[in-house]
Order: C-alpha cells, then sequence, then structure tokens
C-alpha cells in the first residue's frame, strides 16, 4: 500500500522561476506579478512526477498549477524537436462545458507561447466528449492530441478501440478537475477502474487531482492512487465573502403564491439592475426556462433571451444554461458570459464547476441547495479570481428552506 502524505512548505518563487523554459516563464510573468500559493506548493510536486492531490480556494489557479509543469515539458520538447505524435497528458473533468472551457483556456496560452518563440511549436489540444463532431473523432485517431480533454464515458469509449491505446501507451499526465464531484458516485467507480486500465496498457504515470471542496482528503488522495504513493496539498486561505439569505417578502405565512412569485421577481430584478453581471441558480432546468421567460415577459425592455437557433444572439443581456440545450447554444452564453456581454444568466447545476466564466459580481441561489460543497461550489463563481470576493444570496420561499438555507450558510462561513 501507497503512502498518503501531507505537503507542508512550498518552494521559493525564484527557484519555480528558473525551473521554467525560458519562453514559458516569459509568458507566465507577463500575465501574472507572482506565483499563487497553490502553484508554489504544487508546481514542483507535478515538475518530477509525483501523484498529488491540490485542494484549494476556487479562482485560486489550481488548474494552472496542474498544467504549467506540463506545458513546460511540451515547449521544450517541441523547441528540441523531440515532440512526438502522441498523447502525452489527459485531462477529465465531469462536465462538457468544463471540458471546451478548458481547451480554449490552453489554446490561448500557447498561441502566446509561440508567438513569443517567434515560430510554430505545434502543441495540439483535443477535446473528446459526446459532442465532438465524427470528423473530429476521426481526424483525432490519425493525429492525436498532445492534450487530451475528455469525461470519464468519454475515455470509457476510447479505451476498447486499439488505435487510441496506442496512443495512449506513453501517457504522462492525468489530471482529474472536480475530483470530489466523482468520487462518490458510480462515474467515479468507473473511472477508477479505466485509469487501473490505463495504467496497464502504459505502465505508470503521474496522478493530479483538483478540488475546491474536496474531503475527507485522505480518503480522496487514496482514491486517485489507489495503492500508490499520493502527495496532499491543502491551502488553507480565508477567501472575503458577502453572504446572506433573502425572502421575498417579510411575512411567508399566509401570503399567497402569486404575491410571493411577485415579490420574488421584483427582488431578483432590483439585483440584477444593481450588478453588472449576475449568476442565478435553479435545481432544476424546467426552473430554468422559467426565470429566464418570467424575467422577460415582466421586464421586456430590460431582458431578452440568447436564442437557440442561429444567429444566436438577438440581444446580449440574458440567457439561460441546462445540459438539454445544444452545445452550441451553451457555448454562445458561456463566451458571452465569459467576455462580459451578458447583464444575466440562469443555470440548473451546469455552471457549478469550475467554469472560467469571467467575472461575476453577484451569485443567486433559488432555493437551498442542499449542500455545502454545492454552496461553496456555486457561490465561488462570483469574484472567481485569487484576491476576489465571493457575494451570494440565498432566497427561501418557506420556513423550511429558510431554516435549511441558514443553516448552509453558517455551516460554511
Amino acid at each position: 500500500m501507497g503512502e498518503i502524505t501531507h505537503k507542508t512548505k512550498p518552494e521559493k518563487e525564484k527557484f519555480l522561476a528558473e525551473m521554467l523554459h525560458p519562453l514559458v516563464k516569459d509568458w507566465f510573468f507577463s500575465k501574472f506579478e507572482s506565483f499563487t500559493l497553490p502553484q508554489q506548493f504544487g508546481i514542483y510536486n507535478i515538475h518530477t512526477r509525483k501523484n498529488t492531490l491540490i485542494s484549494a480556494p476556487t479562482g485560486s489557479s489550481k488548474t494552472l498549477t496542474a498544467f504549467l509543469s506540463i506545458l513546460n515539458q511540451l515547449v521544450d520538447d517541441a523547441m528540441n524537436e523531440r515532440l512526438e505524435d502522441k498523447t502525452y497528458a489527459l485531462y477529465i473533468s465531469p462536465l462538457k462545458a468544463l471540458n471546451y472551457d478548458i481547451s480554449h483556456n490552453l489554446e490561448e496560452p500557447l498561441a502566446e507561447i509561440e508567438a513569443l518563440a517567434k515560430r510554430p511549436l505545434g502543441i495540439r489540444v483535443g477535446v473528446r466528449t459526446g459532442d465532438t463532431t465524427p470528423y473530429q473523432r476521426q481526424k483525432m485517431t490519425k493525429i492525436p492530441p498532445h492534450i487530451l480533454i475528455t469525461t470519464p464515458e468519454s475515455l470509457a469509449i476510447l479505451l476498447v478501440q486499439e488505435k487510441h491505446i496506442a496512443n495512449f501507451s506513453q501517457i504522462q499526465w492525468v489530471i482529474i478537475d472536480e475530483i470530489h464531484a466523482l468520487a462518490n458516485n458510480k462515474r467515479g467507480v468507473q473511472l477508477s477502474l479505466l485509469l487501473e486500465q490505463l495504467a496497464y496498457f502504459a505502465n505508470e504515470f503521474t496522478r493530479i487531482g483538483l478540488s475546491a471542496t474536496a474531503e475527507p482528503l485522505d480518503e480522496i488522495g487514496r482514491y486517485l492512487v489507489g495503492e500508490r504513493d499520493c502527495e496532499i496539498i491543502k491551502i488553507q486561505y480565508t477567501k472575503q465573502t458577502d453572504l446572506n439569505v433573502e425572502l421575498p417578502t417579510k411575512v411567508i405565512m399566509g401570503d399567497n403564491y402569486e404575491k410571493n412569485q411577485d415579490a420574488l421577481y421584483k427582488k431578483l430584478h432590483e439585483h440584477i439592475q444593481a450588478h453588472k453581471s449576475t449568476l442565478i441558480f435553479t435545481n432544476t432546468r424546467a426552473a430554468t426556462e422559467k426565470i429566464v421567460h418570467t424575467l422577460k415577459e415582466r421586464n421586456p425592455e430590460c431582458y431578452y433571451e440568447i436564442n437557440e437557433n442561429p444567429p444566436f444572439a438577438r440581444s446580449e443581456l440574458i440567457g439561460a444554461h441546462h445540459s438539454s440545450l445544444s452545445k452550441e447554444h451553451r457555448s454562445e452564453v458561456e463566451t458571452k458570459l465569459r467576455l462580459g456581454k451578458l447583464k444575466c444568466v440562469v443555470c440548473s447545476s451546469s455552471l457549478e464547476l469550475g467554469l472560467d466564466i469571467g467575472f461575476i459580481d453577484l451569485v443567486i441561489l433559488l432555493h437551498s441547495p442542499k449542500r455545502v460543497s454545492s454552496l461553496l461550489q456555486r457561490i465561488g463563481r462570483s469574484g472567481h479570481k485569487y484576491s476576489g470576493i465571493a457575494k451570494g444570496r440565498l432566497f427561501a420561499q418557506s420556513y423550511t428552506e429558510l431554516e435549511e438555507c441558514t443553516s448552509l450558510l453558517l455551516s460554511a462561513k
């Protein structure tokens, strides 16, 4: 049985900077003033191929921590003509939307590093999910991406195809993002088996787990590595929060449904208009559509929905996002939100996990999210940067919900 250990001392920033390839170093410091705490603890671990579980608050650059050493190695290989046509790294997440977001956030730095190099590096990033077209799948089989971004279900399909197995035979890194969302369910069991199958084909590889809310860490670490060694990095710092529970009306008992709904939408509208960008979480897809429709109907001069079909954007003020919508619609909403062109987005759980959706001023939760981890994930979409303030409002529409939301809020603080 491998050993689970905890890392308590970070590397010095000067040491980490000297470790980076000159191109990667120049790119990094053109974007950031210094390394964040997760980067000070995690970059060298991944560089030296240690299995690592990183637990750090939302917006603390966990994903860049995981990828920086990998990009560093790929850039060095490309500059020295050692880059081969094979997959070096797998990134696995529970959400398709998160995968496309990560692809965008990798391709942009690679293009900027190529500009610094003044030559093409040829480092390829590919996404394989249920939304991937047959043409794209065939292309990946012939010319494998160096970094493949996928889901547990798509990985299961790839590992029964001989051509893909050959591409994975020398895999060096596997990143599992939002690992807490996989470790305690059937998808997580499937992924654990797939990782062992992959290890059989590729001998061994470095396993990297990322989460903002994973607990208990030792058990999550054991899930990540099985019987291998694992070092756990837990970054604790108190992120500033502005959280509160609100009621649509002062008195719940005795008020009729229509009055409560009227007060609810009035408060929602006031919050949205008082902020630059607002993200509203509901617990169902039907509620997501209803909220968008009602806001448009009550305030037609303020809200217009992004259309489902081309040309998509009749206006850039409000949009719905959930898994039943088309890939094109979801992608359009995510892009507009990232660019700050939407006043409000209403979603189910589809934007709960670590998407880079730009700067959100306020997160509103309609009804209780039921779990503290879900509360933290959703509220963490606001102020989604290292020094940002997470601002959230929980709307309770019954005394039972009021008790539950208050309890969750007290547990989260």
